[in-house]
């Protein structure tokens, strides 16, 4: 094996060792809310988590990467990808603001209480999102070998579960709750829940629509191994959206005690 095969067999093995320290730590995460509640450690799990996403799967540390001699050149392809990575990442940490501002609402509004959810439905949008999350990453991993082929399979697979999700949350979850009295004018806690799972529903259909740009853009040709930074943001975009949902999780169906 050639070592730049060996680099690729490594890329993919890394995703998938990822993905398994992600999953168990979701299953940690709900062992510990079924047992003590514990909020620091509920919220500990969650920041390494999110951690692991953001710098396996989001790779941040391309930010301080120099492509090569040519990336200070304003007009060399390197240069453009240095500052589209920058500019992407600034959008990021300022729509990371406005979940924030929703977690903060949450906890200021309800305290340690929880509204009542269907905690199996929860959990399982949640597998859904994370799983979409290790197609994600193989999809850009084989785009980055040439493999376009590779590539729109697992980003469809990417979308498909994204779909799931999102139908999941809005045409699921949505209706048992309202059935079960929890609506958005009823209470604090109706107001908090349909916020929070709103906005972040709405990011997650923008992710499906950009997933279904690159995926008709990669049947017609125009990515390559060398050239695909559509790819890279689709990709980052999504990972950020598997974040958001790792905070929101815990804080909707774990944490506190249920609200009378």
């Amino acid at each position: 094996m050639s070592s730049n095969e060996h680099s690729h067999s490594n890329s993919l093995f890394q995703g998938i060792v990822t993905f398994v320290v992600l999953a168990f730590l979701t299953a940690v995460e709900f062992f510990i809310a079924i047992t003590n509640a514990s909020l620091l450690l509920l919220t500990t799990v969650a920041f390494i988590k999110a951690g692991i996403v953001v710098y396996y799967y989001m790779h941040i540390y391309k930010l301080f990467e120099d492509e090569d001699e040519h990336a200070h050149d304003h007009n060399s392809f390197a240069w453009k990808l240095a500052t589209n990575r920058l500019g992407l990442w600034l959008f990021i940490v300022s729509d990371a603001f406005l979940f924030g501002g929703l977690l903060v609402a949450r906890f200021n509004l309800l305290g340690l209480t929880r509204p009542h959810l269907d905690q199996v439905l929860g959990l399982g949008v949640t597998a859904a999102l994370l799983l979409s999350s290790f197609f994600m990453n193989r999809a850009e991993t084989l785009m980055a070998q040439g493999d376009r082929k590779g590539f729109v399979t697992s980003a469809a697979i990417t979308l498909l579960l994204g779909l799931g999700f999102f139908l999941g949350v809005v045409f699921v979850e949505w209706p048992n709750a309202a059935h079960e009295g929890l609506t958005a004018s009823g209470s604090a806690a109706g107001a908090v829940f349909y916020m929070m799972t709103g906005m972040h529903a709405f990011h997650v259909l923008t992710g499906l629509i950009f997933l279904g740009i690159i995926i008709r853009n990669a049947l017609r040709g125009h990515y390559s191994a060398e050239q695909h930074w559509a790819v890279e943001a689709a990709t980052v975009y999504w990972h950020f959206v598997d974040v958001v949902w790792i905070f929101f999780y815990p804080a909707l169906y774990l944490i506190g005690r249920l609200g009378g």
